[in-house]
């Protein structure tokens, strides 16, 4: 088990980095649709719908979110990056955040909030607001000159938080995050995560220099809500009664359950890179 886990991660990091270091910025906007489009899929089971049909149908509904999205921010139909409209993909950044900020409200309130997401409608709404938010994202991160990098740096957060949570749980963890969601998580594992992106950010601003206080404005966020993707997919998992989002991915599950904090990275990180004045 823990070969096959090894073998899909390194393949995974390998195809990863081959598309964002050499496929041009619009070409890895088509790359990050195709992973939503795959996360779509088992979203839709995640919803409820189970026949390949229904699901079917979902995976185009994503599609045709996504292509409404690029033409809202003027990168379809002209595929070019230069004209891209700052202000539309602000627009919607900031309505993702948003969502994430409800979604804040969900998480904090199940099971009881299960009465306002748990029907399958919503829950197909739910996944939209999850993934188009994450494309918009990822998309226009990779549109800055820097912007291989400042992905890798999104990914980097979500590991520390990971990482130091992980570690820092399992060493002094004692009170449960949200038990109802996931068990497993404590709040000394949260702020484990927290101190370990703050350790990372000093450690950048050492490294590649700027303003401290802004990368720690851009970092700090990310990582606070990375936690809050995994534990949105957490309890939609813990509501439908099934452990992995699907078994796409040897030894790691599904595309979800290995993008769920990214998911929520994408938009927030998106977005201070946006308010910082840092962004394309």
């Amino acid at each position: 088990m823990l070969k096959q886990r090894v073998i899909t991660a390194l393949v995974l990091v390998a195809v990863f980095l081959a598309a964002l270091f050499f496929l041009p910025a619009v070409w890895f906007a088509g790359f990050v649709a195709a992973i939503i489009l795959v996360a779509s899929w088992e979203w839709a089971n995640l919803s409820g719908f189970e026949s390949p049909l229904s699901r079917l149908f979902y995976i185009l509904l994503t599609a045709a979110g996504v292509a409404a999205a690029a033409v809202y921010i003027n990168l379809l139909p002209s595929l070019d990056a230069s004209a891209v409209d700052s202000g539309a993909v602000f627009n919607l950044l900031l309505a993702g955040c948003l969502w994430w900020a409800v979604a804040l409200l969900l998480v904090q309130g199940y099971p009881s909030s299960q009465i306002l997401w748990g029907s399958r409608s919503l829950r197909a709404v739910m996944g939209l607001l999850v993934l188009l938010p994450a494309w918009v994202g990822f998309s226009w991160v990779r549109l800055h000159p820097q912007g291989e990098w400042l992905i890798l740096l999104i990914v980097a957060v979500v590991a520390c938080a990971d990482i130091g949570g992980y570690f820092t749980g399992r060493r002094w963890g004692r009170r449960k995050l949200k038990p109802a969601v996931s068990p497993g998580k404590t709040w000394e594992g949260f702020f484990g995560g927290l101190f370990a992106n703050i350790i990372f950010a000093v450690a950048l601003w050492f490294i590649v220099g700027g303003n401290l206080w802004l990368w720690l404005a851009i970092i700090i966020p990310t990582s606070l809500i990375s936690v809050l993707g995994d534990l949105l997919e957490s309890m939609v998992k813990r509501h439908r009664g099934i452990k992995d989002s699907s078994q796409l991915l040897p030894g790691h599950g599904g595309v979800l359950d290995r993008a769920d904090s990214l998911t929520a990275a994408a938009p927030v990180f998106a977005l201070a890179l946006y308010a910082s004045g840092m962004g394309v």
